[in-house]
């Protein structure tokens, strides 16, 4: 498999179960008693500035916010899909992948219901596909323990599978008009100017649920935490953010000490590792291709790809080809021409894939480290979930059978 070789420690979903931020006691009041205003994040905000902010914000979305499709609902499971879909994803992508789900998956019970390939297939180029199969797990856990009806209380929708407090406080923000904070990588960036926070936001973590939870409108958090994303979205952006159209200017203290564009701090990474893989599009006699299945866990976890894997040191792309092919799949092969080279990036490391044409020799194809292996016609392949990468790959066989 062309990534099999290499495991990298992150998964491929972003907000995965049990990653669910354990945040303060959220306290809606600006001033909970026992707690000096001097000794809270935020505690030096008097309840008429809170106040204002509040309203100075509402006022704005009322008059600049976006208009978007999962806006015009209340229904939770919507609300659900498209909080999920936007986790690392952006909105002008999202929006197509959106309408088409639902009306492939209508309803909660309609997607539990569905075979996993059938959500992964509908999910394809959205990226981060435990997204896709936490849905498809999380569906069923609501039609086998909440007759079907998404829930309304905070510990419930945390303990859905890829749900964390952002999503959910999100979910039942938007569906139910609760008031339960969010911290999303929007959010952070607006806190962490407004409140001059000088620490990169992974060691401020607790200060920033904290002040979101302080600033939360306890009346219409609903529009408060819409609100609040629009203005990350759209004024307060990681680079060279309108500061004069924003409602919270006169109180934003980045603004005030001209830092907002240093702020939030970034943290040093390391650089990503590259990785080189060697790929095949296996042909037998009979003008079909081998394809395989990932196993059901992990980064692309349940698609389908073209066979391969890491090439090692010293070793050709041909060489590497042949071994991973017996040693994956227990066939011979032949390495032809390349087909086309492909650049991938994912979250903490890319991939060059070196695609070559290759023809089956002997040998029975085996599941050996994957969960199925099928010859399918180029026509076919159309109908099966695959990375985006290996979508590049179908486009470039087409094009050259033409």
């Amino acid at each position: 498999m062309p990534i099999s070789s290499f495991h990298p420690t992150h998964n491929d979903n972003p907000n995965p179960v049990g990653q669910a931020i354990d945040p303060p006691g959220f306290c809606l009041s600006p001033d909970p008693p026992g707690d000096p205003p001097g000794d809270r994040p935020g505690g030096d905000l008097s309840n008429q500035e809170l106040h204002d902010l509040r309203q100075a914000l509402l006022r704005w979305y009322g008059e600049s916010g976006r208009d978007l499709p999962w806006r015009r609902t209340r229904d939770p499971y919507a609300i659900w899909i498209s909080e999920i879909m936007l986790q690392q994803t952006q909105v002008k992508t999202v929006m197509p992948y959106y309408d088409r789900w639902l009306k492939q998956f209508p309803t909660i019970a309609h997607l539990a219901q569905a075979d996993q390939q059938q959500v992964l297939k509908a999910w394809q180029g959205l990226g981060y596909y435990a997204r896709a199969r936490n849905l498809h797990r999380a569906a069923q856990m609501i039609l086998a323990e909440h007759g079907g009806e998404f829930p309304q209380d905070l510990s419930s929708v945390i303990a859905l599978p890829g749900i964390g407090q952002t999503t959910a406080g999100g979910i039942l923000s938007a569906a139910f008009n609760q008031a339960v904070p969010i911290l999303d990588g929007n959010v952070k960036r607006v806190l962490a100017r407004l409140r001059l926070i000088e620490v990169p936001p992974r060691q401020a973590i607790k200060t920033l649920w904290q002040i979101s939870a302080d600033l939360l409108d306890p009346q219409q958090p609903r529009d408060f935490n819409q609100a609040l994303m629009d203005l990350g979205a759209t004024i307060c952006t990681p680079k060279n953010p309108a500061c004069l159209l924003c409602p919270w200017n006169d109180r934003c203290l980045a603004f005030q000490t001209n830092m907002q564009n240093e702020l939030p701090v970034s943290e040093k990474r390391a650089p990503i590792p590259h990785k080189q893989i060697g790929v095949a599009v296996i042909w037998n006699d009979r003008k079909q291709i081998l394809i395989d299945r990932r196993k059901p866990e992990g980064l692309l976890g349940g698609l389908w790809e073209f066979p391969g894997g890491k090439i090692e040191p010293d070793e050709t792309v041909e060489d590497c080809i042949r071994r991973e092919i017996q040693e994956e799949i227990g066939i011979a092969i032949t390495v032809g021409d390349r087909l086309i080279t492909i650049d991938h990036t994912y979250t903490h490391f890319r991939v060059t894939l070196n695609v070559h044409h290759c023809q089956y020799v002997s040998g029975e194809p085996q599941a050996i480290e994957c969960d199925e292996v099928r010859w399918v016609e180029v026509a076919e392949l159309e109908q099966f979930p695959f990375p985006q990468a290996n979508v590049q790959i179908i486009e470039a066989i087409k094009q050259q059978r033409q």
